[in-house]
């Protein structure tokens, strides 16, 4: 996902701000990312209750820890990084594992042509009862086959799939080399695909 300087400047600004103990400087950047944190989180936990109390607490510790961020990564990726490994943490103390929706697979040569889950899942134009029902059974599906996955590659999917990032922004949030990142992605779709065929027949 590409951040623009703009977005770069005000971020620094904006921390440089809440050091200060700038209480607007702080809440304008928990409104800028509070949506996004928590739909990606949600997205991992799969529960609305525990994503919301797992994003107040990320924001609690970004604060608490703001003094230590040393810019050698943009906010946001730094962000991430907290969010998600406050939110794997808790799935390994936790089975409500799980996600709402994911993009098909897109390699490098392949993205141009090929629609993505999460543009068919938002898709709701169609009126056809028929193609309603066909398109609810498929969101089940893939929420079941989800739920099956090993967090850390459902984490690198998430961030890959519906968050959009970059492999190397990926492996600086999990803190793990790009290389990881690129096996675990290919490893969990792999499996995506094997749970899903196998749950369908």
């Amino acid at each position: 996902m590409t951040e623009t300087a703009n977005i770069n400047i005000d971020d620094t600004t904006l921390v440089e701000q809440c050091r200060q103990g700038d209480s607007e400087a702080t809440e304008r950047l928990i409104v800028k990312y509070q949506n996004r944190i928590y739909n990606v989180i949600l997205k991992i936990c799969a529960n609305a209750d525990d994503a919301a109390e797992l994003s107040q607490e990320t924001f609690v510790k970004v604060i608490e820890n703001i003094d230590k961020f040393e810019g050698r990564s943009s906010f946001y990726t730094w962000l991430f990084r907290i969010a998600v490994n406050l939110t794997l943490s808790y799935c390994k103390r936790s089975v409500k594992l799980g996600l709402k929706s994911l993009d098909s697979e897109a390699d490098e040569h392949g993205r141009q042509g090929r629609r993505t889950l999460k543009e068919f899942l938002s898709d709701d134009s169609s009126s056809d009862p028929a193609a309603i029902a066909t398109n609810k059974e498929l969101c089940e599906l893939i929420k079941k086959a989800l739920m099956k996955l090993d967090d850390k590659q459902r984490a690198v999917i998430v961030l890959r799939d519906i968050e959009g990032m970059d492999y190397a922004q990926i492996a600086r949030v999990l803190d793990i080399e790009l290389g990881t990142v690129k096996s675990r992605l290919n490893r969990g779709r792999s499996n995506l695909r094997e749970i899903m065929e196998a749950i369908s027949q």
